[in-house]
């Protein structure tokens, strides 16, 4: 099994005559994802890789069934584009957008709950579980993707698209594997938390332990803790904090928008002494993370 995805998992992607979008559709379909096509309103009746575009998310949805849509939109259209798929009634929507106003975005995450609609992101890569598909850019070329994500038992979360990756690969060459891994974005404001993720790893029976990496700003990981705790989840957890030396420069950006420390709670430091507190092991170094988890699951 996996989470939110699987190899039957039949998607979209919005915005797909983009030079980004074209070169994600190339990978995905190389990979062996059942990407259906792509929408671009008023370019009804091109292709893309042999694919058809539409004009209208309907247009896919009315003929056949469509699991996920990915949003490669520009940033002024994006919001629209992601109530489109929700009033469509597709599932699971995978934002790959970055710079999309806050605003905006609380109001299509908010909607989208309402709707029972899955969102994950904005600003992030998308998710795969290896050997089954993927939903979105993460992995790159389908050969590099192979190389870094072997089939196993090991869940992944990421606020970093390109950390999702390093972690895959690191857990790949230990001979662990990956069961699903999911970029969830770096943005202050995204439609799936890794505590609103976990449920679905808790009863997923495939994965054995989950591996994250994490940011100092906001609340996601105060939220995971919380949930650990009141959920009574046994299922171990290794997690890597970036930005340790934050704290000891005060003013210094980090790089993701959702990166914003307003006070001590938001540091890197506070935040690793409450994932510790609720039972999460802490790694100093993302290398370090395979051979914890091994530790945890006593292999």
């Amino acid at each position: 099994m996996s989470i939110l995805v699987n190899a039957d998992t039949t998607f979209i992607i919005q915005g797909i005559t983009g030079r980004e979008a074209v070169t994600m559709a190339r990978e995905c379909l190389d990979y062996g994802a059942r990407l259906l096509g792509g929408v671009t309103p008023g370019r009804k009746g091109r292709e893309v890789h042999g694919l058809p575009v539409m004009d209208t998310v309907r247009q896919f949805t009315d003929t056949q069934r469509v699991d996920a849509s990915v949003v490669s939109v520009p940033p002024a259209f994006a919001a629209d584009a992601v109530f489109e798929a929700i009033d469509a009634g597709i599932p699971l929507i995978v934002v790959v957008t970055e710079r999309i106003p806050r605003k905006q975005v609380a109001q299509f995450v908010e909607y989208a709950q309402q709707q029972g609609t899955r969102i994950i992101g904005p600003n992030c890569l998308g998710i795969i579980s290896p050997g089954k598909t993927r939903v979105g850019g993460v992995g790159g070329a389908a050969n590099s993707t192979e190389r870094a994500f072997k089939p196993g038992r090991i869940g992944v979360m990421s606020r970093s698209g390109g950390m999702t990756v390093e972690i895959a690969n690191s857990l790949s060459e230990a001979g662990l594997g990956v069961s699903t891994a999911v970029s969830i974005g770096g943005d202050a404001v995204i439609g799936s938390t890794y505590a609103e993720l976990m449920p679905l790893f808790d009863a997923d029976p495939d994965t054995d332990a989950i591996a994250i990496y994490s940011e100092p700003g906001g609340r996601a990981e105060y939220e995971l803790a919380e949930y650990m705790q009141r959920s009574g989840s046994t299922k171990p957890i290794v997690a890597f904090m970036a930005g340790k030396f934050m704290d000891e420069m005060p003013g210094m950006r980090f790089g993701h928008a959702g990166t914003i420390v307003e006070g001590k709670a938001d540091t890197a430091t506070e935040k690793i002494a409450n994932l510790a507190a609720a039972g999460i092991t802490v790694a100093d170094k993302v290398g370090d993370i395979p051979s914890l988890i091994k530790q945890r699951l006593g292999a």
